[in-house]
């Protein structure tokens, strides 16, 4: 961490009248009263346990960057503008009802211009604006096509989205959420929903992505990646979008069968997604759906950041895994079969840490888990 310069304003630091720089919505920055109901719920004040990287904290340094009071080149808005998650966790505990995830967007749209945004960030960014190459992906590693079977005659399809990762990383989870609801339809030319860029320094170009995508995409979008959902939410409106656990609570899916590990019902938690959580507000229904097929364990800490953040785990490798090993050692502690998961870049951080913890612990989609379900034999 770097160390807050000795012109780092105190928490509380409010604008000065008349100096303001126009980098944030003004309304929102001025909510925070700087009670301190956000600290404990920070993955990162938990780890370092000093203000700048508490959401306080932050806001306080988007405050003074906003009048001028820090120059843009301040090596510690750099840093905690790079260190914060963006899990929005604090959202939920703030008594004002500060939007820090949207703050954080305008403070990375600021900060991360040009070759101040991370090479990575810029690479993936280039990588997912190229549906050609995102289709690319689906004809090597055979994610889901087509679909939309006739269940009801009258009944729209509505369409699944593939995430940009998942294709690529996980083809099958969007095969297991069409086995599981054959009426979701797959259409052939999509491109990424625009959360990438929206979470590394250009909203506005998120923000175009979503609408070109729910314009492509008509009807009711289904998603099996939590931050998808969130941030098409956001945009298209939380009508039109639904992550697949919803989709299933909503449509009265009744999942079959159960999840075995030698001869026994196997056990299983879940890890929330954070956006998924905290955004969107939806943790009953995955919880819901891995209990009809498994003894169904509550990890501890659930819905807090596992440290994948999107581009985090790449762009912070170390602060990620500071992050995870917490949540490793409480599933050791279980003793579970799965760890569940309803976000791809969640289950690809909880796989590479259980591998690396040598632990038999499996990280597996939500989608994946009740298709594996309803291959085995029905109970009762």
């Amino acid at each position: 961490m770097t160390e807050p310069t000795e012109n780092t304003p105190r928490p509380g630091t409010r604008p000065t009248p008349g100096r303001n720089l126009g980098i944030f919505d003004k309304q929102q920055l001025g909510r925070c009263i700087s009670c301190g109901f956000c600290l404990p719920a920070c993955p990162t004040y938990a780890l370092t346990g000093e203000e700048p990287s508490s959401p306080r904290g932050r806001i306080t340094l988007m405050r003074a960057l906003e009048t001028g009071q820090l120059p843009e080149d301040d090596p510690t808005l750099a840093e905690e503008s790079s260190y914060c998650l963006g899990c929005r966790a604090c959202e939920t505990v703030c008594p004002a009802g500060v939007e820090y995830g949207s703050l954080l967007e305008q403070w990375r749209d600021h900060q991360w211009q040009g070759r101040n945004r991370p090479w990575i960030a810029r690479l993936l960014m280039a990588l997912v604006s190229r549906p050609a190459l995102l289709r690319l992906q689906g004809l090597v590693r055979r994610h889901a096509r087509g679909g939309g079977a006739d269940t009801s005659a009258n009944a729209p399809h509505p369409a699944l989205m593939l995430g940009c990762v998942e294709r690529g990383l996980y083809p099958k989870v969007s095969r297991a959420a069409v086995a599981l609801r054959p009426e979701l339809t797959v259409p052939a030319r999509q491109g990424c929903c625009g959360a990438l860029h929206a979470h590394n320094g250009d909203s506005t170009t998120g923000a175009a992505m979503a609408h070109a995508l729910g314009a492509r995409l008509p009807g009711t979008l289904v998603t099996t990646a939590g931050g998808c959902a969130a941030h098409l939410a956001h945009h298209l409106g939380r009508d039109r979008v639904r992550e697949l656990s919803q989709y299933l609570d909503e449509t009265g899916h009744r999942p079959t069968g159960q999840v075995t590990v030698d001869g026994r019902r196997a056990r299983a938690a879940l890890q929330d997604s954070c956006h998924l959580r905290n955004g969107l507000g939806v943790t009953r229904q995955p919880r819901d759906l891995i209990a009809a097929v498994a003894d169904y364990v509550e990890l501890p800490g659930a819905g807090d950041c596992c440290g994948a953040a999107g581009t985090y785990a790449m762009l912070r490798p170390s602060d990620s895994r500071a992050v995870l090993d917490p949540k490793l050692e409480a599933l050791a502690r279980l003793e579970v079969d799965y760890i569940v998961t309803v976000n791809p870049g969640c289950q690809r951080q909880l796989h590479q840490g259980l591998r690396r913890h040598g632990s038999r612990v499996r990280a597996v989609h939500l989608a994946e888990f009740l298709a594996m379900a309803a291959g085995s034999p029905p109970t009762g």
